[in-house]
């Protein structure tokens, strides 16, 4: 069964993101933008090996897309286990 959601602290301060958190929203954020700024790579030049811009791009992101997500987990994971949340998973 999963854990009860922290309370907000009681003198009323919002409760704040740690680092390594904001860190991974932040890597897994990236992607969603560069791939929804369209502008950015709708064209054919410059080409690579033959391929046009717009197709080799995407394709790259997709590579940028699996290391950024690595880098989400592994902080994530991190960040568990110092809490003490990730132990016997």
């Amino acid at each position: 069964m999963s854990e009860p959601p922290e309370q907000p602290p009681a003198d009323g301060r919002k409760p704040v993101v740690p680092v390594p958190l904001f860190v991974a929203g932040v890597c897994l954020a990236i992607p969603f933008v560069a791939m929804l700024w369209v502008g950015s790579y709708a064209r054919v030049t410059p080409s690579f090996i033959g391929i046009p811009f717009f197709y080799w791009y995407q394709m790259l992101w997709v590579v940028i897309s699996t290391l950024l997500t690595v880098i989400a987990y592994v902080l994530v994971r991190r960040h568990e286990r110092t809490r003490g949340r990730g132990a016997g998973r």
